[in-house]
């Protein structure tokens, strides 16, 4: 249990760095809003055409399922980190630099979309394949039909997405174990390697209050799309 004085000066040491610790929240903003908006994109697209290319729907294709299946299986293997260091070559050539919340946005975004295109594809089975028959039976053309697919399963896609954040979330946190910049860097620079335990607890409730703000706000999205 802290004292008043050591809960004090703990509060100092945090607002001494306060401007180093804005400075962070910025870049997790920056590394969460660009990679999700683009795994939402490229991952949904993908994990559309999963779903659709699988057996009994109306582009179904073995090989393509087996090889988007393999990619996007392949992809999810990697451990973030591990992806990160591979891919430093190719952030270099793209933004100039394999560090800095810019490049790691373009490593969570690819991380995130091919997670999120398998949430994708489990949102649109649990569509009733009656659904689909009777689009079909109207005559309606493949897009109206993906149209109907999305619209029938809007409230589980909501949750994905708000899976998805919550995972780029912690994902941006571990990029600044290797210059990815954000909170995770500011807990790795101060309270682990400075030993200064009050920035690391304080990044820590600041994370969780993110992640239990996502969360409800996800769910309650959710419910209020949920035609059950």
């Amino acid at each position: 249990m802290l004292t008043g004085t050591e809960l004090s000066a703990s509060i100092d040491k945090l607002l001494v760095l306060r401007k180093e610790i804005v400075s962070a929240f910025i870049d997790t903003f920056v590394m969460l809003g660009i990679s999700t908006t683009v795994a939402i994109v490229i991952g949904g697209l993908f994990g559309v055409f999963l779903f659709l290319s699988s057996d009994r729907q109306f582009l179904q294709n073995k090989t393509l399922y087996g090889v988007l299946g393999g990619i996007t299986n392949f992809m999810r293997a990697f451990p973030f980190v591990i992806l990160m260091i591979a891919m430093s070559p190719f952030t270099k050539a793209i933004v100039g630099t394999g560090i800095g919340p810019i490049a790691a946005s373009l490593v969570l975004a690819i991380a995130g979309s091919f997670y999120f295109a398998r949430l994708v594809e489990q949102n649109l089975r649990e569509v009733p394949r009656g659904i689909i028959e009777a689009t079909e039976s109207m005559g309606a053309r493949p897009f109206t039909i993906i149209k109907v697919l999305l619209n029938e399963a809007r409230s589980g896609l909501v949750l994905s997405v708000t899976i998805l954040c919550i995972s780029l979330l912690s994902y941006s946190a571990a990029a600044g174990m290797i210059g990815g910049g954000g909170l995770g860097d500011l807990a790795i620079r101060y309270g682990y390697y400075r030993y200064q335990t009050e920035v690391m607890i304080f990044i820590v409730i600041v994370l969780s209050i993110m992640v239990i703000s996502i969360q409800a706000s996800g769910n309650w999205l959710a419910n209020r799309l949920d035609k059950r």
